[in-house]
């Protein structure tokens, strides 16, 4: 594995910003969600705390935070996902549409858990306990 030396160098992180922006331009700005501010927002801040949260963990510095920053951005994944259904469920988006999204969020999910997974076999406690 190449050395990161930023958050922007993540394939998680970077595949995590492409679906935020999925979700923003194409659903929230092209559907009549547009019009149903509260569930909008949601929706865009979960997606938007997928890759926020992958940035946050990696700028602590530490092997141990980073992982826990990962769990949560798995989890607004998740909850991202969910939120696709409801969009299904309400008639905001095509059958097509959620299959996609979904199938990406799950694969995003999946890259999450194996690089906690890398994370979780190494001895490296990160740069804030290096002396």
């Amino acid at each position: 594995m190449a050395t990161i030396k930023k958050f922007e160098d993540l394939e998680i992180w970077q595949e995590a910003r492409r679906l935020s922006k999925e979700i923003i331009i194409i659903i929230s700005k092209s559907t009549n969600l547009k019009t149903d501010y509260k569930f909008k927002e949601q929706i865009k801040s979960s997606a938007g705390s997928a890759m926020d949260n992958i940035a946050e963990g990696f700028e602590r510095d530490g092997n141990l935070e980073f992982r826990q920053f990962l769990s949560i951005a798995k989890g607004s994944a998740g909850e991202t996902r969910s939120q696709i259904y409801r969009l299904y469920d309400s008639e905001y988006i095509t059958k097509f549409d959620l299959e996609k999204l979904v199938s990406e969020y799950e694969t995003l999910n999946k890259r999450i858990a194996s690089f906690i997974s890398y994370l979780n076999k190494k001895n490296y406690k990160g740069l804030k306990f290096k002396s």
